[in-house]
């Protein structure tokens, strides 16, 4: 039994040895902080689920509320979501209440302003729909487009019909209006044209890479079936014909993992590990993580790492676990390249040691 002991030493060791060449550290408290954005190399803006946005100054620690004209409807999953700064422009994306306990996945823009947002909607997912689940959603920005993730609300087959935006990747141009060279003008007619890609359940991970501009996403599957993809335009992730491994949360069938037809990701999990936020790494902190990425979870409480430079061999790393909570954001220093997480209850920040 000598091996034995030999390894389990060994495999301590080798976790001990990784794990104390970084640490983390919390920053301050926030209540269900859900989106995160640098609009300087010492300043986030973070929103809440409930409904409200933090000002947090990095160097003196100093948290302050910033007002909106917002009309939030937090419900189940719903409330104020993602956030993402651009060139003096601040997007959030929000469950919108439109009444009767209706709400859509809806984008709002705004002139920075470190006191008060003045929100215009340039995009309402349509249609409203009277349920608390399901809302995606991330934001990310590529060359002059704003991507956004539409969850399917948890009306399952709607992800498949493109004259509804629920269970879709949506394209538009920062300003709200709609690229010429969207699916609906080249190929698909009958899709709404906001609409870049179809068949997504719930993606709360959308980013660009820095190396090669593509849009990646993560998507929580049912029981299983969660992934991390390439957006790719005119295309079908295939929800809910494909389970992607999973099954429903009664144990019945949905559909296989993947057939011809339909995009194919990346990388599966099966059982679900609730992925949530990701981005592609780079920076000089971790600078030998450049170009992986690094994926948030929820129910499974990590980070994990994707070596994806060989798509048909992905390498996964767990980088930690059970260290701070549900992990809901992530975000990269943009100067020196240190990590910044969203946990269950406040900002955290990952270095090295």
């Amino acid at each position: 039994m000598a091996w034995k002991r030999l390894i389990l030493f060994l495999f301590i060791f080798s976790v001990s040895a990784e794990a104390s060449e970084f640490r983390i550290k919390k920053i301050t408290d926030l209540d269900s902080p859900w989106g995160s954005t640098f609009i300087s190399d010492k300043e986030l803006l973070i929103t809440e689920k409930s409904g409200k946005i933090k000002l947090i100054e990095l160097s003196a620690g100093n948290v302050s509320e910033v007002t909106h004209n917002l009309k939030i409807l937090e419900d189940g999953q719903g409330g104020l979501l993602d956030i993402l700064y651009k060139d003096d422009v601040v997007f959030v994306s929000y469950s919108e209440d439109h009444g009767k306990f209706k709400s859509t996945t809806s984008i709002a823009r705004a002139n920075l302003d470190r006191g008060e947002l003045k929100f215009d909607n340039i995009f309402v997912a349509q249609p409203p729909i009277k349920s608390g689940y399901h809302f995606g959603s991330r934001l990310a920005v590529k060359d002059e487009f704003l991507f956004a993730s539409v969850g399917e609300r948890g009306q399952g087959m709607i992800a498949q019909d493109p004259s509804q935006h629920p269970g879709s990747i949506i394209r538009i141009k920062l300003d709200g209006s709609i690229p010429k060279d969207n699916p609906k003008f080249i190929d698909k007619k009958d899709w709404l044209p906001e609409i870049f890609q179809i068949g997504v359940r719930n993606p709360q991970g959308l980013t660009v890479s820095p190396f090669n501009k593509k849009v990646y996403a993560s998507n929580h599957g049912a029981k299983g079936g969660d992934w991390f993809g390439e957006i790719k335009k005119s295309e079908n992730y295939g929800w809910k014909i494909l389970g992607w491994g999973g099954t429903n949360y009664s144990g019945t069938k949905i559909g296989p993992k993947w057939m011809p037809g339909y995009t194919k990701a990346i990388k599966y999990w099966v059982p679900s590990i609730a992925t949530s936020a990701i981005t592609i790494y780079k920076g000089n902190e971790f600078k030998e993580w450049n170009g992986q990425a690094l994926v948030t979870s929820l129910k499974d409480m990590s980070l994990r790492k994707l070596d994806f430079s060989d798509t048909k061999n992905v390498q996964e790393e767990i980088v930690f676990q059970n260290q701070i909570g549900r992990i809901r954001d992530i975000q990269v220093h943009p100067v020196n390249g240190k990590i910044y997480f969203l946990g269950q209850d406040g900002l955290w920040l990952m270095e090295k040691n």
